[in-house]
């Protein structure tokens, strides 16, 4: 019988969705399948956010309808007729079908939400929890309340869960004024028993805020103008323009949604403008009211001016309506908003023991390791002695994006470089939050006279003049270097939209290659859908020498064993064994003798072909007897071509996930982009970056 909790509050808008996200993050990392339920949905049609948050971001792959019990109406249709026995049976059998395909299944109770709601909801809720055989997680929200009234509160929710002989795995306490935690957390420990472990997680304006998009949603509004990215932009205040637009401008606050009727011209117009000079605050957006159009040459100037970055919204109702329903909007987590969804994972890990929930709970580890738990492992070691990385694209969105998630979510510190001045405009016109980066403009920087006498010490042999060395180091990527050279950041990340030669270079002019490897060379964790593979070498080195193939062998190895993979290197070609004859194998076999002699310590295989090296029937025919055939986790590649060939046809074909390229052999860590990169795979690559920090920290 699979293993269950149940989350459940005594009121609405505790939060019991990013408890949840917190709650998966530590059970999909077990490596068990996991499964969402709730007992009670709106509706079958219209999807329940909830569920559509976890199965996406999870990609649990279960139906909508089998993550669920009923509908309130089919539930209140019940009670209304054979009484409560039958709901919470038809409740049971869903999630019974769903648990029997699950290890782990996650419930999150009713919402306590206005008229939806059902009498009686806190007893339906303890009594599906019994009858489902979850332990329970009662989660209380803190805002709006004295200390004393939160820990009241908590006491009377213990003892009445503990009435209805609800057994309890934790208590968490949600949403607390950040000024109140500690008191809350004193009081709190003295109102419950003390075998029941808590949490206080505190509220952030991150989550407390609706997003445009989701005042758009609610009020059911269309995008006249503007990028629909930034209807991800929080909504901190809400201002009605009705006054003329010189004293409406003496109103203006960051973060604010400017509502006014469609046919103010002035105040749409003047709103753009502020936005765009920076001598106002920034708005989050602008909606029309009253189906009131501007007029085509005012959209012809909105375009000139807006240059898609403040988003303009339009509805059909009068500007009184539209301010008291926008007001109204409750804010959400919802599956598009990265966001969200990465400040409700950094707040819940860095306020919850999930690893003595875990404990609690005995979740095993099993071997299996899918690409969203490589990805999670990737960010929870981050995490783990926080790194500090230089991103030399500053003024990149998507560089910005990731740095905001990665700051939200605590995986490391941040430095962008450029113009100071382009970097704070664009960041405030992409509403992100990223106060805690630094800005540092080399052009300007006084430590860049310093950075160009040590890039002239160690490259004056090559001809390099004083003055040549400080021009460069007006170049981000041989500053951001330096950066890392001399200790002011731990690693480097860029190539977004600078060139891989752009990003590279520099590291192999300053940094050099580690003592004893004598190449730089990369490599690709290929995610499948249950193991994680690395393949090297397909971004750098076009045609390696067998000594050179020996060390790419190695640092691949070793590269594997730092991020968690047991390296049994495979060094393909043509032929396995004996069979093949040529100038290709006979390389391949003389690094695989080279690397074998280097490194006794390894298991090492080679000339094998690919299928011999992940087949175990193929194996068994071709190298009976070979501990890696059959098994390989590290597979070299004898040239670029065959690597990055390779790479791209596994990734479409068996739908893997490739993160990197990653260098390796460098004496500290620079990380290449590729310029199609997501915000994902930057997330990834600085994480990445981080960790390969921290291995050559622990080394020394």
């Amino acid at each position: 019988m699979a293993q269950g909790i149940y989350l459940i509050s005594e009121e609405p808008m505790a939060g019991k969705s990013a408890v949840a996200l917190g709650l998966m993050e530590l059970l999909s990392r077990s490596g068990l399948a996991v499964g969402f339920f709730r007992p009670l949905v709106r509706s079958k049609e219209a999807h329940d956010p909830a569920i559509e948050l976890i199965a996406r971001r999870y990609s649990l792959g279960f139906s909508y309808d089998s993550m669920y019990g009923c509908t309130f109406e089919e539930a209140r249709s019940l009670l209304s007729g054979s009484g409560d026995d039958e709901l919470v049976s038809l409740v049971l059998d869903k999630y019974k079908a769903l648990e029997r395909v699950c290890d782990f299944v996650l419930c999150n109770g009713t919402d306590f939400s206005g008229g939806a709601a059902l009498p009686l909801e806190f007893d339906f809720n303890t009594d599906i929890a019994n009858n489902l055989g979850c332990l329970t997680i009662p989660v209380v929200k803190g805002c709006g309340r004295t200390v004393d009234e939160v820990a009241g509160t908590v006491g009377a929710f213990v003892e009445s869960l503990e009435k209805r002989r609800c057994d309890i795995l934790s208590v968490i306490v949600n949403r607390v004024a950040p000024d109140s935690a500690a008191g809350v957390r004193e009081r709190i420990g003295s109102v419950i028993p003390r075998n029941i472990p808590f949490f206080v997680v505190p509220e952030i304006d991150a989550l407390g805020r609706p997003t445009v998009g989701e005042v758009a949603a609610e009020l059911g509004a269309s995008l006249l103008a503007g990028d629909a990215d930034n209807l991800l932009r929080n909504v901190d205040h809400y201002i009605v323009a009705a006054m003329e637009l010189p004293h409406f401008l003496d109103y203006l606050k960051d973060g604010c949604l400017v509502i006014t009727p469609g046919d103010r011209s002035d105040i749409i117009l003047g709103t753009l403008l502020a936005d765009a000079s920076g001598e106002y605050p920034h708005v989050a957006g602008l909606l029309l009211t009253g189906n009131l159009n501007p007029a085509p040459q005012v959209k012809r100037l909105m375009e000139g001016v807006n240059r898609s970055l403040v988003p303009v919204l339009g509805v059909g109702t009068d500007t009184f309506s539209t301010a008291m329903a926008a007001n109204a909007v409750q804010s959400r987590i919802r599956p598009g908003n990265s966001r969200k969804i990465a400040a409700a994972l950094g707040v819940m890990e860095a306020h919850i023991d999930f690893a003595a929930l875990g404990a609690r709970l005995s979740v095993t580890r099993s071997g299996r390791v899918t690409p969203l738990m490589f990805e999670h492992n990737l960010l929870e070691r981050a995490r783990s002695d926080r790194r500090h990385i230089v991103l030399p694209e500053g003024t990149e969105e998507r560089i910005l994006r990731a740095a905001e998630i990665l700051l939200l979510r605590g995986v490391a510190g941040i430095t962008f470089l450029g113009n100071q001045d382009e970097i704070r405009r664009k960041i405030a016109g992409l509403g992100l939050s990223l106060q805690t980066a630094d800005i540092i403009d080399p052009a300007v920087s006084p430590i860049r006279e310093m950075f160009a006498d040590t890039y002239y010490e160690l490259r004056k042999h090559k001809g390099i003049s004083q003055g040549m060395a400080y021009d460069a180091m007006s170049d981000v990527s041989y500053f951001g270097t330096m950066m890392v050279y001399h200790g002011d950041a731990d690693g480097m990340v860029s190539g977004s939209v600078h060139t891989t030669q752009h990003t590279i270079r520099p590291a192999l002019e300053i940094i050099k290659a580690k003592q004893g490897c004598s190449i730089v060379s990369s490599v690709f964790f290929i995610c499948l859908e249950d193991h994680v593979a690395v393949f090297g070498d397909c971004a750098v080195n076009p045609h390696p020498t067998a000594e050179q193939l020996a060390d790419i062998a190695i640092s691949s190895a070793e590269t594997a064993r730092a991020f968690g993979i047991t390296p049994l290197v495979a060094m393909l070609s043509y032929s396995t064994g004996e069979s093949g004859k040529g100038e290709d194998v006979d390389k391949v076999r003389e690094a695989t003798r080279i690397a074998r002699g280097l490194r006794p310590d390894l298991k090492i295989e080679g000339p094998i072909q690919y299928d011999a090296a992940v087949d175990e029937q193929v194996a068994c025919a071709k190298l009976p007897g070979s501990e890696v055939a059959g098994h390989a986790t590290v597979f070299v590649f004898p040239d670029l071509n065959t690597g990055n060939n390779t790479y791209k046809a596994v990734q479409r074909s068996a739908n893997a996930v490739a993160i990197g390229p990653v260098l390796q052999g460098l004496k500290k860590p620079v990380n290449d982009l590729s310029r199609g990169a997501t915000v994902t795979d930057i997330v990834n690559t600085v994480a990445i970056t981080a960790i390969q920090a921290q291995t050559d920290m622990q080394k020394k």
